[in-house]
């Protein structure tokens, strides 16, 4: 499977760089997955809801154009549906079956995501109810599509 990840924003502490980096290399020998990222749009100090709209607008229609076509999208929003780790192997793994090769995974930058971004969605998924900071959700995306793989070949996981 390939697996692309969409977000804005470049990582910036290296302790989330390495961890990363390190799941990424443990999903090797299972998929494919490559990050696309664009630079965060700037926004005004206190900026009004038409302004922050546009905004998000603008940064919306550059994460959509970096999205595979045909890919089946994700789209990471704190209004989007939980899964368990357990129901997101059973997805990817009947999109699989189902001749879905390509999932893209799109995280918005630190001021969330604009209307089109949620409306492209094929899925959009939630971590949480929590608020965590755009860049740490790259971490835990990228552990959990690899406890994915993990779970969906039977292969043990938690220790």
């Amino acid at each position: 499977m390939n697996i692309t990840v969409v977000c804005a924003g470049k990582i910036k502490e290296s302790y989330l760089r390495e961890g990363i980096a390190e799941f990424t290399k443990r999903l090797r020998p299972y998929a494919r997955l490559e990050v696309k990222e664009i630079q965060e749009e700037r926004m005004k100090e206190n900026p009004s809801e038409s302004e922050k709209r546009e905004v998000l607008k603008r940064e919306g229609e550059r994460l959509l154009r970096l999205v595979p076509e045909g890919s089946y999208l994700y789209v990471l929003d704190v209004y989007g549906k939980a899964l368990s780790s357990e129901e997101l192997s059973a997805e990817l793994e009947a999109l699989a079956l189902s001749g879905r090769s390509h999932v893209t995974f799109l995280i918005g930058g630190a001021f969330g995501l604009s209307e089109e971004v949620r409306r492209a969605a094929d899925r959009r998924l939630s971590f949480s109810r929590m608020t965590f900071t755009h860049q740490m959700v790259r971490l835990l995306l990228v552990e959990q599509v690899y406890r994915a793989f993990k779970i969906s070949r039977g292969e043990k996981y938690h220790w």
